[in-house]
This record gives structure tokens, sequence and C-alpha cells, in this order.
């Protein structure tokens, strides 16, 4: 109809790389910010990642060795005897006997000389009466062993990469927001140039 306004388009996607970094009659003052932001969040990500990495780090480093050194100090390993037979489900030789453990009721004698039964993973097979190596805590419950050095600096390494990952997603995701309010921004004056522009297009009918 004659006199109304067409629908504003956007304009297409502009092409990538550095396109907004170069002079141009069609780059708006968004786009400036929106190249300036990307380098800014590049910047911040690639301080601040180390850094994060390296506290969080060293904070589940020192965590995970007073842990250790907790857990050998309240954990012991002992010989526990079989109260009853193990399973013997897996065939003999199999890849899945080498791997299955049962719990089985075993005996054992605290350091403090008291015998306890717990429930201890065992190998398939055995017998009641056969002796085993466990580990246990004071009160004489079967336990995992201590953390070895290994895995404290595993674990560490561990939470460290995690924070690093957690700094780029929050980057990431910083990025997309600013963004996406841009582009909003862009849109809302797309549509108020074209509203101005659109009725000098238009040829009555």
């Amino acid at each position: 109809m004659a006199g109304e306004t067409p629908p504003a388009q956007p304009p297409p996607a502009p092409p990538p790389m550095f396109w907004r970094w170069r002079r141009n009659p069609l780059r708006r003052r968004t786009d400036v910010l929106r190249a300036w932001l990307g380098l800014g969040v590049l910047i911040a990500v690639l301080a601040v990642a180390p850094v994060a990495a390296a506290l969080v780090g060293d904070a589940a480093h020192r965590h995970y060795r007073d842990a250790a050194r907790h857990q050998q100090q309240t954990r012991h390993l002992t010989d526990a005897t079989l109260i009853a037979d193990a399973p013997r489900h897996p065939e003999p030789g199999s890849d899945e006997e080498k791997q299955t453990r049962y719990p089985v009721e075993v005996r054992v004698v605290t350091r403090e000389g008291r015998t306890r039964t717990t429930r201890a993973e065992v190998w398939p097979g055995l017998t009641a009466g056969s002796t085993v190596s466990v580990w246990i805590t004071a009160d004489g419950k079967a336990t995992e062993a201590p953390l070895s050095g290994k895995e404290v600096r595993s674990r560490a390494m561990g939470w460290a990469l995690l924070a690093a990952i957690g700094v780029a997603l929050a980057g990431a995701a910083a990025h997309a927001v600013a963004g996406a309010v841009l582009r909003r921004r862009e849109l809302a004056g797309w549509d108020t140039a074209w509203a101005e522009t659109a009725p000098r297009w238009t040829t009555p009918t």
C-alpha cells in the first residue's frame, strides 16, 4: 500500500576476520566497540587464566597434601583374615577376574590390638581363612590407601586446569552477552534509520 513503510531488513553479515579494524564508510561505532571488546576479553583471559590456575592449583595441592598426611596418620596397612568365602563368578584367568573385587567380611586387628570385623574388597575365589592386606582406619574399618604424591599432584593439576577453563568460559560468556547487547543496539538503530529513510523510497500507486 502507498505510504506504508516496508519492514526494516538488517544489513547482511559482514566479512570475517579483521574487517572491524579497517576504516570504511560502512563501519559502525558498535563494530569498533565489538572489535575492542573481543581484544580486551582475549587479553583478560590470557592474563587471568594462568593466575587463576596457579592459585587454584596451589590451594588444591595444599588441601590434598594435608589430606594425604592426615590419612597416613590415621590409616595403616594390616593383614585381614576372610571370615567367609569370596564369590567365584568370573572365569579363571579372564580379564574380568583381574579387575573384579567383592566385598567380604574380614577380621582385622587395630593398632591398639583390638579385633574388629569389617568388609573389604578382595579377589574372587579366596576362601575363608585366607589372609589379605587391607588399609584400615583407627577404629578398624576397611578404607582406601592414603593419597600418594602422584595422586596429590594429579588432582591439583586437574583443579588448575578446571580453573583455567572456567576463566576462558567466563570470558566467552561475557563476550557473547556484550555482543548480544551491541547487536540489539545495532538493530534498534537500523530500525530508526529505516523508518526515516523508507518513506522517501515509497511510490504512490
